[in-house]
């Protein structure tokens, strides 16, 4: 745990990639294989499910600081967060340590699940008494499930390839999918034998940059595939063996509640694996993505809830054909193998295949962009028909170039303390606008500002504080801001009726007063624009 912590500490303090992927393959060459798969599973995004909750967390941390409940709340309410406010107020602990990180977690933690309270809050504060520092606010996060560092799971696996001398790409492979916390896990990453793929994992993600300058800077329109770009959940069909998988780039195995996707996927022939997007689809066009919603995180589906959110998997690749990986030849190559395959009579009223934009030259694609709205396409995506199938996100073969998002003018009505280095400061904000002379709440944004516009929002919210609803701080509705977001659909479960998608703060409006925000109309009327 000591060693852990000490990576942790190392991966907060610093904000540069070298930086982070140096600490972590000193910490996976040192640590011993069963530390290091969870240290793998950890830092990649993986969280342990919140065992106890936070109010018994709180009550246990007073009793052993012997703090008053007011004390304990003024705390976190300054700090933000529990784990970081426990930690704080716990007195130093008289003895640290040296139990390994596995143990910590598989004899500590995850043996709570199902024990008595007695039991649980026993172990919590022996633990408490064992950990001292950076250990113990590591170990609260742990147990609130609220661990998250600055680090994407793409630096991870360029840390293990550096640590293991294996390519990264077959890093990345093993590490997809069901992959376990195990020391036999970790030392299989490093085996030189690379033919041990599990039938059902899929590959690593080919993920796309943004467009940052004019499309003519690409070169010859001739030379690249332009696609339209749907809002779906990108996925992987993988057909082996006579068994189906589904696993979304979230790497979750979602076979069971796509049963249409499931039931076509018997028809493709064994050894293919197709890249695409699970896009809820009626009458050749795509839904709202807020209709995929009411299918996201239902394990059982009725035959109603089928029928009104029909689901294609819209294929974009081709990665794997006969049993052979295939993301090694030209794009166009995949793409022609692609439509030959979903061209079979029993699979093409099945599958649907990505169209490609028509025309010639860059004002075709620029005038398929300016459409792109109509067809309810986010925008384009560009691909090199000489790229290969990559591993994560690089540079050059692929791009996005979404169509400008949508914007309103918002009043802040509440603010929430950040997470981590931001602990301290409120960077969590919640937008409303005019309905009937009422400022009505209809979306929330953390991002957007500068350092220098948070902190002086900061000291603005401190200061203007009407009342306050545990961590959040309900203030004076004075401050307008410019929002973007990428689609606006009617909600019934949210109070303004209209929920957005993707919201981030563009500006801060310090030009407008909150009489100058817009309305719940207004924003009703971008629901009747294309989407």
């Amino acid at each position: 745990m000591k060693r852990f912590a000490a990576l942790f500490a190392a991966l907060d303090e610093t904000t540069g990639t070298n930086e982070k992927v140096d600490a972590m393959v000193r910490y996976f060459s040192a640590a011993e294989p069963a530390d290091a798969a969870w240290a793998v599973h950890f830092l990649a995004g993986g969280r342990p499910k919140r065992l106890i909750p936070a109010r018994k967390l709180a009550e246990w941390a007073m009793a052993e600081a012997d703090v008053p409940d007011w004390l304990f709340e003024e705390s976190y309410h300054a700090v933000g967060d529990l784990a970081e406010t426990i930690s704080l107020l716990l007195p130093d602990a008289p003895s640290s340590s040296d139990r390994p990180l596995h143990e910590w977690i598989e004899q500590r933690l995850l043996s709570l699940a199902g024990a008595g309270e007695e039991t649980q809050r026993a172990g919590i504060v022996a633990a408490w008494r064992e950990l001292a520092g950076t250990e113990r606010f590591v170990w609260n996060k742990l147990i609130t499930g609220g661990f998250r560092v600055g680090v994407s799971a793409q630096l991870v696996t360029r840390a293990l390839a550096r640590t293991t001398g294996i390519d990264e790409g077959v890093i990345a492979h093993r590490l997809t999918g069901s992959w376990e916390p195990r020391a036999e896990s970790f030392l299989a990453l490093s085996a030189t034998d690379v033919a041990d793929a599990d039938i059902s994992r899929p590959y690593p993600f080919f993920l796309a940059y943004a467009l940052e300058d004019a499309v003519e800077t690409l070169g010859d329109a001739a030379d690249w595939q332009v696609e339209w770009k749907w809002d779906g959940i990108r996925a992987q069909l993988v057909r082996r063996r006579g068994q189906s998988f589904l696993w979304t780039r979230g790497e979750e195995l979602v076979t069971d509640r796509y049963p249409e996707i499931a039931e076509a996927a018997r028809l493709l022939p064994d050894g293919t694996v197709l890249d695409g997007e699970l896009l809820p689809w009626r009458d050749d066009r795509p839904l709202p993505f807020a209709q995929l919603q009411r299918r996201i995180g239902r394990r059982t589906l009725g035959a109603k809830m089928l029928a009104d959110v029909p689901v294609v998997l819209m294929a974009y690749d081709l990665l794997e054909l006969d049993g052979v990986d295939i993301r090694e030849r030209p794009m166009a190559e995949r793409r022609a193998l692609l439509e030959e395959l979903l061209a079979r009579p029993v699979l093409k009223h099945r599958f649907t295949i990505s169209p490609i934009v028509q025309g010639e030259g860059w004002d075709a694609v620029r005038q398929a962009h300016a459409n792109a709205r109509e067809l309810a396409a986010e925008g384009l995506m560009l691909k090199r028909r000489d790229a290969a199938y990559g591993v994560g996100r690089r540079r050059g073969p692929w791009w996005k170039w979404k169509v400008q998002p949508y914007t309103a003018d918002a009043v802040m009505v509440y603010a929430q303390a950040g997470h981590g280095r931001r602990a301290l400061l409120h960077t969590d904000y919640t937008f409303a606008v005019w309905d009937d002379g009422k400022l009505v709440p209809f979306a929330k944004a953390y991002s957007g500002l500068t350092d220098e516009e948070i902190r002086k929002l900061d000291a603005w919210i401190r200061r203007n504080t009407v009342e306050k609803f545990g961590p959040v701080r309900s203030v004076k509705a004075e401050q307008v801001f410019e929002l973007a977001f990428e689609g606006i659909q009617s909600s019934p479960r949210h109070k303004s009726g209209v929920a957005v998608r993707f919201p981030r703060i563009l500006r801060w409006r310090t030009d407008k007063k909150p009489e100058d925000a817009d309305t719940i109309a207004t924003l009703r009327a971008l629901m009747d624009q294309p989407s």
